[in-house]
């Protein structure tokens, strides 16, 4: 029985092949002919800039802590009305598996995917992209979008300072 299901098998391969011989070839001459990808393609990562111009990263380490291989490293600061920034920048591009969970954790839409997907270097070391190299000029696939519009600027009076707010309590002077 073993033997009939053993050339029922090769046979039903053969006609796999001839049944594909007939047809046209789909070989596309890469250098000269670029295809397009699907609009939802995810490849090389962009960080883009607010409706005001601004740079909408706010350097809040959740792109970094989403990464699987850990290719995002950034040092935040904060300017002198309260708005936090990146103060540097980096993606490593040799380690990233382009996933887009940094896209996804972004609150702030800062980090998109595009689909650019000619990002090949022949020396490992320039695929290391700082927040220079990144950062565009456009707002990226939704322009309307400002983080600090929708959430205001940081903390800047001290707890207690503004107006209908309690100062806190010292739990020191709760004690018996």
């Amino acid at each position: 029985m073993s033997l009939l299901s053993d050339i029922k098998a090769i046979g039903l391969g053969f006609w796999t092949t001839l049944r594909h011989v007939g047809r046209r070839s789909v070989t596309i001459q890469y250098p000269e002919e670029k295809r397009t990808p699907f609009p939802r393609y995810r490849a090389r990562i962009v960080l883009t800039r607010d409706p005001d111009g601004e740079e909408r990263c706010v350097a809040c380490y959740l792109c970094s802590a989403a990464c699987p291989v850990d290719c995002i490293s950034m040092q935040s600061a904060e300017r002198p009305n309260g708005r936090r920034y990146a103060a540097w920048f980096r993606i490593n591009f040799s380690r990233c598996i382009f996933c887009g969970l940094c896209a996804e954790a972004c609150p702030t839409m800062a980090i998109q995917m595009t689909p650019d997907f000619e990002i090949c270097k022949r020396d490992i070391m320039n695929l290391v992209y700082e927040k220079e190299d990144l950062l565009i000029d456009g707002c990226g696939k939704d322009p309307d979008y400002n983080f600090y519009r929708h959430s205001g600027i940081g903390v800047v009076n001290p707890r207690g300072g503004n107006q209908n707010e309690n100062p806190p309590v010292d739990v020191r002077t709760l004690l018996p």
